[in-house]
């Protein structure tokens, strides 16, 4: 079986070619559709050997897809973006689910690297290459509308499922958050989407999250609660749907509707993993109430499900601290440090708790670490208010930023 990569990309020059190598000698073939670029990004494709085509950008992401796919020879194809890479590990797995004949697209496990809330994701980014399947949605684009339609005219197709992560997703780093105007600009796409299909619960979900992260929580809440009135069949949608409710109503300190909308988001039938960021925060709304022993549970259940997630440490940490279980707190630290060198916070918690405990010397090593870390992620006001923390717990000084 034949496999091409297609992606879109705009001035990607400092990703791409991460993104790459991620799939070089195990493609077919690179698409390139490039939207604009003023940097070097079309010569690094290039590079490649990809076959690089430029488009002219009209707010639409499906579009410009699409237009890629027409350029597609192979029998297979794989869509990523220049800030993810595929995992080496599952390529074996995919090579054999790519020779199964009654597969039209295989769904895939994404880690959200750096995403404090859901750090899993499951896209519909391998599929073959047929005249029927095209990308639907002037923003966050999918396929599945059109994979479905195909089923029911073809019964025999099947939708395959690698339960291991394939792709590795760097963009909700502290870094590469998207800036207001591009969220201005999403929620403008959106909308008008959403003006043109009314009944669209998935781009409900989207466009009432962004609202809400922007402020706007009423007009976000009014969003998301339409998308549940219009009964989505499809378990993913539900859950972003209540999840976000959840989420907003925590913001919103509105403990009891937040409780009702996570509890509903787990109870969705979906992979586990993918339902983490509803388990977690859950866990932390039972820790805003004090209900302490039930939070420390539920993180634990947490780290279970996936022992390598940091985020799960930390809270536990966090939660046996305020039980008064130093030593706990501090092996959870330490875990959340193990699995994640670079996690600030985690370090400057452990400072407090090593403290507590009367070990200053480690106390001043944590603190020293947590503050150059800050210091590294460009949190420069974390760093300052740190070190004159430190300095009034009598701790010797550090150099000044």
């Amino acid at each position: 079986m034949t496999l091409s990569l297609c992606m879109i990309v705009k001035n990607e020059a400092a990703s791409l070619s991460r993104c790459l190598k991620s799939v070089e000698g195990w493609v077919d073939e690179m698409i390139i559709v490039d939207t604009g670029s003023t940097d070097d990004t079309p010569s690094i494709a290039q590079s490649f050997g990809a076959k690089v085509y430029n488009y002219d950008w009209g707010n639409d992401f499906a579009a410009a897809r699409n237009f890629g796919l027409q350029y597609v020879q192979s029998e297979w194809v794989l869509v990523l973006d220049a800030d993810e890479v595929l995992n080496s590990e599952v390529k074996p797995q995919l090579q054999g689910i790519l020779e199964q004949d009654n597969l039209l697209a295989v769904t895939l496990l994404r880690h959200e690297v750096g995403a404090q809330q859901s750090p899993y994701s499951l896209l519909s980014r391998l599929f073959r290459n047929h005249p029927q399947i095209r990308f639907q949605r002037p923003y966050h684009e999918l396929i599945d509308d059109r994979v479905l339609a195909l089923q029911k005219q073809e019964s025999g197709w099947q939708v395959g499922h690698l339960p291991e992560v394939a792709i590795e997703h760097f963009g909700y780093q502290v870094d590469a958050i998207a800036t207001r105007n591009k969220h201005q600009r999403a929620c403008e796409i959106m909308a008008a989407a959403l003006a043109n299909n009314p009944n669209d619960a998935y781009l409900c979900s989207k466009l009432g999250a962004l609202y809400v992260d922007m402020g706007q929580v009423e007009p976000g809440i009014h969003l998301l609660k339409q998308g549940l009135n219009l009964n989505p069949p499809e378990a993913s949608i539900c859950y972003e749907l209540h999840y976000h409710l959840g989420h907003t109503y925590a913001r919103c300190q509105q403990a009891a509707l937040a409780l009702h909308h996570y509890q509903q988001a787990v109870q969705q039938k979906l992979p586990e993993l993918l339902k983490l960021g509803a388990y977690n925060n859950w866990a932390n709304l039972l820790q805003d109430c004090g209900q302490y022993e039930q939070a420390s549970q539920q993180y634990q259940q947490i780290i279970a499900l996936q022992p390598d997630w940091s985020v799960g440490y930390y809270n536990l940490g966090l939660t046996r601290r305020a039980m008064g279980d130093l030593s706990g707190a501090i092996a959870a630290y330490r875990q959340a440090i193990q699995k994640q060198p670079d996690y600030a916070e985690a370090y400057q918690n452990l400072g407090v708790a090593l403290f507590k405990q009367g070990q200053l010397q480690a106390s001043q090593q944590a603190f020293s670490r947590a503050i150059a870390l800050h210091r590294q992620h460009n949190n420069i006001a974390a760093a300052e208010q740190l070190q004159q923390g430190v300095a009034e717990l009598g701790l010797p000084d550090f150099p000044s930023i």
